[in-house]
């Protein structure tokens, strides 16, 4: 068989490698919108902490004192039960 009468692949072949970069693209797409890597809605993948965010309870607690809803005193008394069970040094003893 004469390889010179064949004439190589041609310019279609830079077709092949978009193929591939919109199948890449597509399926990380999907998975993004599933919640894969901690997506806005939450998804199968997605684990999230149950302190944690804007509804933990100690943001809870800064925004009713923001308000103005409670004063100095509760604040700081509720403040210093809640940094017991959720602050950094809960997750200290609980590992001793």
């Amino acid at each position: 068989m004469n390889t010179l009468a064949y004439g190589g692949p041609g310019p279609w072949i830079l077709f092949f490698p978009l193929v591939w970069a919109a199948v890449v693209i597509g399926t990380l797409t999907v998975l993004r919108r599933a919640g894969w890597r901690g997506g806005r809605r939450g998804g199968p993948w997605q684990v999230r902490a149950a302190a944690s965010g804007e509804h933990s309870p100690l943001a809870v607690l800064g925004r009713r004192f923001a308000a103005g809803e409670i004063d100095e005193e509760e604040y700081w008394r509720r403040l210093s039960v809640l940094e017991e069970q959720f602050g950094p040094r809960a997750k200290d003893a609980g590992g001793l």
